[in-house]
């Protein structure tokens, strides 16, 4: 088969990681097009990456009959609309997380991936191709820690971000913490836990930075979640992380457990000196995740050429994002929330 010929819009930080894994990283395919609204900066990719084509509008763009697929990496806003068109447009689609803001949106796009079966579409969930997070899948499909009961994930983002995203959260492109950030910990737990969720309460509040408050949002959390199976977890999602970008996941089962990214470590050196041992952090997800986030994409490339689909659906994004607006539900109304059946959200005593 010939090379599998893409175009990415957004080219944002993520967006940019993805756009260079496409041009020179991934075999059998070819950055053909690239979008962006900021004329320069899809100008610039172009000139200095050798791509085809640059656009400025995102329609414009999946009308060129050379394309054969779209990354989508733009502000979580325009996923939906974005997804659809392409679908309509006759192109394979990955689409970074969520699938929207709303649970509705969500439901929109599994309608328009439905009606399209033959066209592969994949989200963004790159912790399942972390090494680490992939190998921990496995130990617990052979049994290793028994049957996993419990799990406890921290998304932690580094205070020096946290600039960004108020620029980020202020033109309402965020979603709140949990659609957000701790989406990726909600479907981890979905995938280790082999089930859904059946209750969550959630609290959070903002400590060191009170303007977040203001956006009806968060700056640090933490959600209570019940699974259909009687399993648990616990998730912390924050935004000011002194220390740097920290994830880190525990499933504990009836004979052992897992922990994944105890110390967040940059790499395997320490430095001795004058303040003792130290170890330093990874600075954020770009360079945390750097092999995941080109794992994904290969495997979407990949469908692509075998006709097949992935092993991440979009019914994972609507259930991740049904549990992660139930979080936000929980935390904006102070309530107990059920999650129905398994899109429906409705509030629930004790």
């Amino acid at each position: 088969m010939r090379k599998v010929k893409v175009g990415i819009v957004g080219l944002g930080r993520l967006g940019r990681k993805h756009a260079e894994n496409l041009a020179f990283r991934i075999p059998n395919c070819e950055l053909l097009a690239v979008c962006s609204v900021i004329k320069e900066e899809a100008e610039q990719v172009q000139e200095e990456w050798g791509v085809k084509y640059a656009y400025t509008n995102y329609d414009d763009m999946i009308q060129n009959k050379e394309l054969d697929a779209v990354l989508i990496a733009s502000p979580s806003g325009f996923h939906c609309v974005q997804i659809e068109k392409a679908l309509n447009a006759n192109l394979h689609v990955f689409s970074e997380k969520p699938l929207g803001l709303y649970l509705e949106e969500a439901l929109q796009v599994q309608e328009a991936v439905n009606k399209h079966k033959d066209k592969v579409f994949m989200v963004g969930f790159m912790r399942r191709y972390d090494k680490s997070y992939s190998y921990a899948k496995k130990q617990i499909e052979e049994g290793k820690i028994g049957d996993p009961v419990l799990i406890r994930c921290y998304g932690l983002d580094p205070t020096k971000a946290i600039d960004g995203f108020m620029t980020f959260a202020k033109n309402n492109y965020s979603g709140g913490l949990f659609l957000d950030m701790a989406i990726h910990d909600l479907d981890l737990a979905r995938w280790y836990l082999n089930s859904e969720a059946k209750r969550v309460w959630a609290i959070g509040g903002s400590y060191g930075y009170p303007e977040i408050k203001e956006l009806n949002d968060a700056e640090t959390g933490a959600a209570l979640v019940k699974f259909e199976n009687d399993t648990m977890g616990i998730f912390v999602a924050g935004r000011n992380c002194a220390h740097g970008y920290h994830i880190e996941t525990e499933i504990i089962g009836t004979k052992g457990t897992l922990r994944i990214g105890t110390t967040p470590e940059k790499n395997m050196v320490t430095v001795f000196d004058e303040n003792g041992a130290i170890k330093e952090c990874s600075d954020g997800f770009l360079e945390r995740f750097e092999q995941a986030y080109l794992s994904e994409v290969e495997e979407f490339i990949s469908c692509i050429r075998e006709n097949r689909q992935p092993d991440v659906t979009v019914e994972d994004g609507v259930l991740s994002t049904a549990l992660g607006y139930a979080c936000k539900e929980s935390f904006e109304t102070g309530e107990l929330v059920s999650v129905q059946s398994p899109y429906k959200v409705v509030p629930s005593s004790l």
